[in-house]
């Protein structure tokens, strides 16, 4: 059975081959798989290579080893933490490539020695009561911000700001418009929150306004939204098509949430619904992939009265986001080696975005260049694709936990934005992955062309 289905001799042509036959069913759950040596003498290759598709496999969760016992089809995979929350398939392996965790390159943050060099010696704060955001940071988010927003405050990161406007705007059963694809993240939320989702298509250009039409004579509560760098697709939406969304919701009592999670390492202008109705709009702009995770710092603007609800629900948790961490981030968005790092990042990942985008192109996958550090690739099957990569050393996320209500097509999540080395060899291993468990490259479709 194996040597009919495999047609390379490689680790990855055999773990994609093997794949198959259990994706397919024709080697079920429970099966006992041949032996390494078995395997190897039966296909005229090394043991050590089969061994390493085994580990290919082992590593998405399609087979486990029980030692002596043998290796046997797994009975499901391994738990993920939440619904969707995990996007990547859980290796026991750590990758080579390491393409699936949708975070900033460590080196294309900015230094930040020089701004914790110039804060405080001490922690202290004059009353539990003052302002939530430092006034000097207060003046530079209104400066730079894409629209006049009523009022703001400062929140640990960009899923704090979307739950506590969740908390303020919408009540259980309510109905809440999600991208579909979107973040799973959002998703889990939502089930967390007792909320329904109502899933919307989306372009290269964001959310389609028919498709939100539509969604609208179901009432919803709330829209989230991704104004730039959409995770995954990578797309950003521009001035023309956030007019045509505004003009839809306006006046209707939706508030829109926008999750503005690239913020400053964006190749796209910054665009918010805010322009045309602020009074219905709450803006997040996270500081995590522009700045540093470990930061944990994002601004949310809208509506005074909805705005002042936030900051007194978080008097009653964490009160504040740290007032040293403000200064911090202060200083690195203002101080000028810090802004020439940053701007530096935005390139940096435009130039691997790019790259990557050319190559796949070049090699008959049709791709648009995505903005941000994340790109959206057709494949014929998903977990073939994840299979072949793996054995590869190249670890991605799949596409299925991105879609809210399922989808009839395939993709993978790449973050384009980690790769440092040898683009167009990434580009080669992505592109035979996307042909994975077909034939031919005749399936693939082009709909983020």
């Amino acid at each position: 059975m194996l040597s009919a289905e495999i047609e390379q001799r490689t680790p990855s042509g055999i773990a994609a081959g093997v794949g198959r036959l259990i994706n397919s069913g024709r080697l079920e759950v429970g099966d006992r798989l041949p032996t390494v040596r078995e395997v190897a003498t039966e296909l005229g290759v090394s043991p050590a290579t089969v061994s390493q598709a085994w580990q290919a496999l082992a590593s998405v969760g399609l087979i486990i080893s029980r030692g002596r016992n043998g290796t046997f089809v797994r009975e499901q995979p391994a738990r993920r933490t939440t619904p969707r929350s995990q996007l990547a398939a859980q290796l026991t392996l750590k990758p080579s490539l390491e393409l699936s965790s949708g975070t900033p390159d460590p080196d294309l943050l900015p230094t930040i020695g020089p701004a914790l060099s110039r804060v405080a010696d001490r922690a202290v704060t004059s009353s539990y009561q003052d302002m939530s955001v430092l006034p000097e940071l207060l003046a530079h988010l209104r400066d730079s911000w894409p629209y006049p927003a009523e009022s703001f405050t400062i929140v640990n990161g960009a899923l704090d700001a979307l739950s506590r406007s969740l908390e303020q705007v919408t009540r259980f059963g309510d109905r809440v418009v999600v991208e579909n694809p979107g973040f799973p993240p959002f998703f889990d939320l939502l089930d967390q929150l007792g909320l329904e989702r109502l899933p919307v298509d989306v372009d290269q250009n964001g959310i389609v306004p028919a498709a939100l039409e539509q969604a609208l004579t179901r009432s919803p509560s709330a829209v989230i939204l991704q104004p730039r760098a959409h995770n995954p697709t990578g797309a950003s939406m521009p001035a023309e098509r956030a007019a045509e969304l505004a003009a839809l919701l306006g006046g209707r009592g939706v508030v829109v949430i926008e999750d503005d999670h690239s913020g400053e390492i964006s190749s796209a202008p910054d665009v918010s619904l805010g322009s045309w109705i602020p009074d219905q709009v709450l803006h997040i702009r996270s500081y995590s992939k522009s700045h540093g995770p470990d930061l944990r710092i994002a601004a949310l603007s809208g509506p005074a009265d909805l705005i002042d609800k936030v900051v007194a629900r978080r008097m009653l948790g964490p009160g504040w986001t740290s007032r040293m961490l403000q200064t911090i981030l202060h200083d690195l968005l203002t101080a000028a080696d810090s802004v020439a790092e940053v701007a530096e990042a935005r390139r940096g990942y435009a130039r691997r975005q790019k790259e990557l985008a050319d190559a796949l192109n070049e090699l008959g996958l049709p791709v648009r260049q995505a903005d941000g550090i994340n790109a959206w690739l057709p494949v014929i099957d998903e977990q073939s694709a994840i299979v072949e990569l793996a054995a590869s050393g190249i670890r991605v996320a799949g596409g299925s936990p991105f879609f809210a209500a399922g989808s009839d097509e395939s993709f993978i999540r790449v973050t384009a934005g980690a790769v440092t080395g040898d683009m167009h060899a990434v580009a080669e291993a992505l592109a035979s992955a996307a042909r994975a468990g077909a034939p031919g490259a005749h399936g693939l479709h082009a709909r983020w062309a």
